[in-house]
């Protein structure tokens, strides 16, 4: 267990403006009796690329930060500037979160067990035969690290990059069988999404910087449930489509929180309280509702 008095985190990423974190971290960390300071580090603000995110790193050690969550574009990018990975980084071959201690930069993921925790409390009886993800970047990544975790029986993975999306389906049928997962065109996603049960969008769409919906309204039908990881703002233009139409629906609140609560105990060692996250959260939100 890490004891300090203090911890100094940051959060790097492209558009971070609106996020959540460092209010959600901070409040929890007050009521906790533990000096905490969460600082963004915006790439748009800073005009620096992706790219840089070993050299933000290093000055992130330099000024004596304990930790950085990192966020899109930069989850897979930051992997060869570390020093070790946690088996589930190294597993999704994506990291979320990064605790400097002893002079090492350790890479973890949160954002896996974030979603699983999330969709097993707000969708727990949802059936998970067949199951599309749109998206195969980091986050993308992490959702279907804990689909199949969950017991999904065939996981099919669309990504704008067909060979981001064979590169994961190959790595999950390694990991979880050869029958598990599988990758197809983003011209499949009508077919593909009448043949789920479900359906998971892991891309930035939807964000405030990136507004609009992965999918046309017409193709969710009401038997389909539908998980958005987005979260700013909660009520997507895919969420508000979903609900619309009839579907099941699960927003990116919760796992945004749970992956949060699981990165602030990595960071200082000390379990946070989940529910009061959660209470936290929807008061930060706006008063809508996480489902969770």
């Amino acid at each position: 267990m890490r004891t300090q008095d203090s911890y100094l985190i940051g959060l790097v990423g492209s558009g971070i403006g609106p996020s959540l974190s460092p209010p959600l971290h901070e409040h929890e960390a007050d009521e906790l009796g533990i000096r905490y300071l969460y600082r963004r580090w915006d790439l748009d603000v800073l005009g620096r690329p992706a790219e840089d995110i070993g050299e933000l790193l290093a000055a992130a050690r330099t000024a004596g930060y304990d930790g950085l969550n990192i966020t899109h574009p930069c989850k897979q990018l930051v992997i060869e500037h570390l020093d070790e990975l946690s088996p589930d980084a190294v597993a999704l071959g994506a990291v979320n979160t990064v605790v400097f201690t002893e002079g090492r930069a350790i890479g973890h993921n949160t954002d896996w067990s974030g979603f699983a925790r999330n969709f097993s409390r707000g969708l727990p009886d949802a059936p998970v035969d067949r199951v599309v993800l749109l998206g195969a970047g980091g986050a993308g990544s992490a959702v279907a690290h804990a689909l199949l975790t969950l017991g999904t029986g065939v996981l099919r993975v669309l990504d704008a990059d067909p060979g981001r999306a064979e590169s994961l389906a190959a790595s999950l049928r390694e990991r979880f069988g050869a029958d598990r997962a599988e990758a197809a065109s983003l011209e499949v996603v009508a077919e593909s999404l009448a043949w789920a049960d479900g359906f998971v969008h892991a891309t930035p769409t939807g964000m405030a910087a990136h507004p609009g919906s992965p999918v046309p309204a017409e193709l969710l039908r009401p038997e389909l449930w539908v998980a958005d990881v987005v979260y700013r703002p909660l009520e997507t233009e895919l969420v508000v489509a979903a609900r619309a139409r009839g579907c099941r629906v699960l927003d990116g609140g919760g796992m945004a929180v749970f992956q949060a609560v699981d990165s602030f105990r990595l960071f200082t060692g000390v379990e946070p309280d989940a529910d009061r996250m959660l209470n936290h959260f929807t008061e930060l939100a706006g008063g809508v509702h996480v489902r969770s």
